[in-house]
């Protein structure tokens, strides 16, 4: 298997095989808290409004995301795991729109032959997920900051999912190192920063935290994703 590491909107775009969209901080970490707490499905979107018509037209029930990282106003969540962690959600389909990761994974829908929406908390489950379709090619594409700028928790989950591709277990104490170290942790420790919870950082850190992938397939033209256990 050929596994390319790529990054931002411009990755997405070119991205082909089994693609894994990457975005710890925060979105496919909120995604995944919400499967894991029974939510059916998430249909993921690029923009405000088509969120809101998508919620308008009965398709989903609850809207979660974010501008700049700031919950859009009437969106029911914003960005946050730890916002999520306390909602209940079990049998709901959800819209999810984002700066980066929604981005990534509509930039990515035409070009893979499989999708996935990846973060450190399903990582050992996505890498399961990926080597179960015995992929020719993977494409890693880490989305960093609105997808223009690169970060440090997107590249090293990148990083640490070739190697658990490729059969080495990954160094998840040295991952969460490197992270931590980064500029944006302090975002997350900062009273002024208010949409960033410190509760967020425990849980986009907790490294295989869920046994299952988050499956993009697309359904009446949209993104759609689901959790997926192999």
């Amino acid at each position: 298997m050929q596994i390319v590491i790529d990054s931002l909107l411009e990755g997405a775009r070119r991205a082909t095989g089994t693609v894994v969209v990457i975005d710890v901080f925060r979105a496919f970490t909120t995604a995944a808290v919400l499967f894991s707490r029974g939510a059916d499905k998430i249909v993921m979107t690029e923009t405000v409004d088509a969120a809101f018509a998508l919620r308008d037209a009965g398709v989903g029930s609850l809207v979660i995301g974010e501008i700049d990282g700031v919950k859009v106003p009437g969106f029911d969540l914003g960005n946050s795991p730890y916002e999520a962690s306390q909602r209940e959600v079990t049998g709901r389909t959800i819209v999810q729109r984002t700066s980066a990761g929604t981005q990534g994974i509509v930039a990515a829908l035409g070009g893979a032959d499989r999708l996935y929406a990846g973060a450190l908390v399903t990582a050992p489950a996505t890498a399961r997920a990926v080597l179960a379709g015995a992929p020719a090619r993977t494409t890693l594409v880490a989305m960093g900051r609105a997808g223009r700028e690169r970060t440090d928790e997107d590249e090293v989950c990148a990083i640490h999912l070739r190697n658990l591709l490729e059969g080495r277990p990954g160094a998840v104490a040295a991952v969460r190192d490197l992270i931590l170290a980064g500029g944006q942790i302090a975002e997350f420790r900062d009273p002024e920063v208010a949409h960033m919870h410190p509760g967020d950082l425990d849980i986009c850190l907790d490294i295989g935290r869920y046994d299952f992938a988050i499956r993009v397939t697309r359904e009446d033209g949209r993104p759609v994703a689901r959790p997926e256990r192999i």
